[in-house]
C-alpha cells in the first residue's frame, strides 16, 4: 500500500525565455525554475526545467523535470520527477511521477506519483505525493 504525504513548495526563482517565433501564438518557452518544498518532501534549491507551450498568454500546458536533494518522510536521497500539466487564467494544474531508477541513498528503489494545483499570485502551493520504496 503506498504512504501518502503532503506539504508545500514556494519558487524561489523562474527564469523564462521564448523559443522561436515570439510574434503570434503558439509560442515555445522555456523556463528554468529553483523551488523550496517543505512537508513530507524536503528539498531546497531544486533544479527544475520546463518546456511550455502557449496557446494564448494565458493559456497552455507543459513538461519538466525537476530534481529533489533532501529528504522524504525523514528518509534521505535524492529523486527526478517527471511534471506535466496546464494552466490558464486562474492558475495551474500538474501531476508528477518518479523517474524509474533515480531514487539514490534512502530513496532507492522509490516509485510514485504526485499532484498540485497552484494559484497566481500564491507564493506557495500545497503537493500531495504517494509513493512506495519498493
Amino acid at each position: 500500500m503506498p504512504r501518502q504525504t503532503s506539504g508545500h513548495f514556494t519558487y524561489a526563482n523562474w527564469e523564462e525565455r521564448e523559443v522561436g517565433p515570439s510574434e503570434r501564438y503558439p509560442r515555445l518557452g522555456h523556463a528554468s525554475v529553483t523551488n523550496t518544498f517543505t512537508g513530507g518532501i524536503e528539498a531546497t534549491d531544486t533544479t527544475c526545467e520546463y518546456t511550455i507551450a502557449y496557446g494564448t498568454e494565458t493559456t497552455g500546458t507543459f513538461t519538466g523535470m525537476e530534481v529533489l536533494a533532501g529528504r522524504l518522510d525523514g528518509r534521505e536521497g535524492t529523486f527526478v520527477v517527471e511534471e506535466r500539466g496546464s494552466f490558464d487564467a486562474d492558475g495551474t494544474v500538474c501531476t508528477f511521477e518518479v523517474v524509474s531508477g533515480t531514487g539514490t541513498g534512502e530513496l532507492a528503489g522509490l516509485r510514485g506519483t504526485g499532484s498540485f494545483t497552484a494559484r497566481h499570485g500564491e507564493p506557495s502551493c500545497a503537493y500531495t505525493f504517494a509513493y512506495d520504496l519498493g
